[in-house]
């Protein structure tokens, strides 16, 4: 008897899923591979947490296409995994299963005030200005002066697009009810603080040059806030990356007061950690912060001296966070799927068989692309092995049509996308962009999407 297709469900459509599946695809496995994703188009973050303006990074997506317009891997959008399906529903149909979901909430950052009206998290802002459908449209930009904390490309990006003047991104794929709003924001302000100093700051050096060339918005530091230990300058001297960006930013403190003539402005504060946001009536009115020295080794500790900064609103940038699945043990300290190598593992510490995990729901919301595909390739490589040592046994799937999967999503009122619904969708936003000139324009209510995928009407509203 001859060993039937290896069946594999891939869970998460976003760089991670699409990484593992096209290693997969090209193992010496006979394979099929469904890859599920929870909203109508694939992508992940590379779609809706990349900022507008930054259409470089998301080229990333054009050479994700090459992989799913192949054909060997099947895109099963707008399905949910713990709604639509679960695991033991996976089970029936695949052998194994890869969840490849990333992390999308906003890490906590446990500090009075925290919860304030005018307190958001920056996952949370992304995803508006990126045109993400679970989101709400609307967004209160109402706050002149803004606190953004944190020290990462995603505290700039925050900063960026809160400081820059919206018509500014019209060239870019920007939803319309984003621009909208952004062009009513009152902000002349925004300040970025980071708890440590310079030579620590996560920024790459292309995001941070990027700040000084955002039209008619001045990117300002204070030379105060440049202390290095001894621990900064091994960073600086052990990095490249490191060292440009202490560059960059120790050029800018070269500035004249006369050349800073913007009508918008982005601080950016080093060695202020946050203590506390201040409110009136239940609203943002400040923020607290509190000195902080380097310490040696590139760590800090508080000084004891607080400085208040009268804002309007705060965004939250301290990191990224896993959502736990059904019926998938998870960590609730570090935010992701409990495994070894890929593997995930239960309480016990014995892998559960033919369950797997990939990317940032693996290893936690840090690393580049490069770490996503070499984590990818970690994860795949274990499958086949554990496919080779179990042999037959591995096969534990008893409906083995591609056809009953989908089958059981419609008896269960999903309506499933496929990749040539979203090359439907694909070709309608860019349609909405072309008038423009523009690339295209995202299309954000999610019902809209759905009907356009599926070839339908599109619903009145």
């Amino acid at each position: 008897m001859s060993t039937p297709t290896l069946r594999v469900a891939i869970v998460g459509a976003g760089p991670a899923g699409i990484y593992a599946a096209d290693i997969l695809s090209k193992t010496d496995l006979d394979v099929s591979i469904d890859l599920f994703e929870r909203l109508p188009a694939p992508f992940g973050l590379v779609r809706y947490g990349v900022a507008p303006d930054h259409p470089r990074i998301k080229q990333i997506i054009v050479a994700l296409h090459k992989v799913l317009e192949r054909g060997d891997i099947r895109l099963i959008a707008n399905v949910d995994y713990g709604t639509d399906l679960k695991l033991d529903d996976l089970r029936t149909y695949y052998d194994a299963v890869i969840f490849s979901t990333g992390s999308i909430r906003d890490a906590a950052l446990p500090i009075p005030g925290i919860d304030l009206e005018g307190s958001y998290g920056a996952a949370d802002f992304v995803s508006w200005y990126d045109g993400h459908p679970d989101v709400p449209r609307t967004w209160p930009l109402e706050a002149q002066h803004v606190a953004v904390l944190g020290a990462g490309n995603v505290a700039l990006d925050v900063a960026r697009i809160l400081a820059k003047h919206a018509d500014d991104l019209l060239p870019t794929e920007v939803p319309a009810n984003v621009y909208d709003i952004l062009k009513t924001s009152p902000v002349t302000d925004v300040h970025v603080f980071a708890r440590r100093g310079p030579a620590q700051a996560k920024f790459s050096p292309l995001e941070l040059r990027e700040l000084g060339h955002v039209p008619d918005v001045d990117t300002i530091v204070y030379p105060e806030d440049f202390e290095f230990d001894e621990g900064s300058m091994a960073a600086i001297h052990s990095s490249n990356q490191t060292k440009q960006v202490v560059k960059t930013l120790t050029d800018w403190t070269l500035k004249e007061p006369e050349e800073l003539t913007a009508s918008r402005r982005i601080h950016l504060h080093f060695l202020h950690q946050p203590v506390e946001v201040l409110g009136e009536d239940g609203k943002v009115v400040g923020l607290r912060t509190e000195r902080t020295a380097l310490n040696g080794d590139g760590n800090v500790t508080g000084t004891g001296q607080l400085h208040d900064w009268p804002v309007q609103a705060v965004y939250r940038a301290v990191g990224y966070f896993g959502s736990p699945l059904v019926d998938i043990p998870f960590d609730d300290v570090a935010g992701v799927i409990p495994n070894r190598e890929g593997r995930v593992i239960d309480v016990d510490g014995e892998h559960l068989p033919g369950v797997y995990a990939t990317g940032w729901i693996k290893r936690g919301p840090v690393g580049l692309i490069g770490h996503t595909k070499s984590d990818a390739s970690e994860t795949i490589r274990h499958l086949g092995e554990d496919v080779a040592e179990a042999g037959e046994a591995f096969y534990t799937a008893t409906e083995r049509d591609p056809q009953a999967v989908l089958d059981f999503l419609t008896q269960r009122g999903a309506e499933p996308i496929d990749w040539s619904g979203w090359e439907l969708l694909d070709a309608y936003e860019r349609s909405l962009g072309e008038p423009h000139g523009r690339e295209r324009v995202k299309l954000v209510p999610r019902d809209h999407m759905v009907a356009i995928s599926l070839g339908r009407e599109l619903p009145q509203g």
